[in-house]
């Protein structure tokens, strides 16, 4: 059994669906407010360099 494989693909269809994939519509993006950020940051920093709770005291006799 002989196979031909110079067959041309179909060119039309595959360039039909390049196009198609190239001029898709991109999704719109989410982008956040650069003072919402350095907001979170600063809470964050204040968060872990704060204090922990203070513990009630043990008796030790």
């Amino acid at each position: 059994m002989t196979t031909d494989r110079t067959a041309p693909p179909e060119t039309a269809a595959l360039a039909a669906e390049v196009e198609q994939l190239v001029n898709s519509p991109e999704p719109d993006g989410v982008f956040r407010d650069t003072r919402e950020c350095g907001a979170g940051l600063v809470l964050l920093g204040l968060l872990v360099a704060s204090p922990p709770t203070p513990r009630p005291k043990t008796d030790t006799r």
